[in-house]
């Protein structure tokens, strides 16, 4: 059985989320998703998602193509997950090319980034969003 491993927060979920998803598991048989925690994200990513864990974790696993969903709770947890899920393969959207290829020499998964869909991403709907609330804001002060 060959396993695939993928971190992320996977906030505001979109289509991009589950092309990155469906592509990871196309490459082996079980596809384990780490999902950055409430406070992983506040105290080293600086950011506050969304939806909590607990919301985002259902969601991921309501998805047909993850078969388990893990706590990521700090940086240093990738060696440790993938020798303790035996996982074959290391997956990560190509934002981050080159982040994590020490995984390659520190275990004996390959590296993996996979392209990202490059017309969404969670921080451009964020973007999108609060200009669009701006706008409102400033054409009911003119009205």
């Amino acid at each position: 059985m060959k396993r695939i491993i993928t971190y992320g927060t996977f906030d505001m979920l979109h289509y991009g989320h589950i092309n990155l998803l469906r592509r990871a598991k196309e490459r082996g048989d079980y596809l384990i998703v780490a999902l950055s925690t409430d406070e992983f994200n506040w105290n080293a990513k600086h950011k506050k998602t969304y939806f909590s864990y607990e919301k985002r974790k259902q969601l991921l696993e309501a998805i047909r193509y993850v078969d388990l969903v893990i706590p990521e709770e700090d940086w240093a947890q990738k060696v440790r997950d993938i020798e303790l899920y035996h996982v074959n393969e290391f997956v990560m959207g190509d934002d981050w090319k080159g982040q994590f290829d020490y995984l390659g020499q520190e275990t004996e998964a390959n590296v993996v980034y996979l392209p990202r869909t490059p017309e969404i991403s969670t921080t451009q709907i964020k973007k999108d969003l609060n200009e669009k609330q701006l706008a409102t804001q400033h054409d009911s002060k003119i009205d």
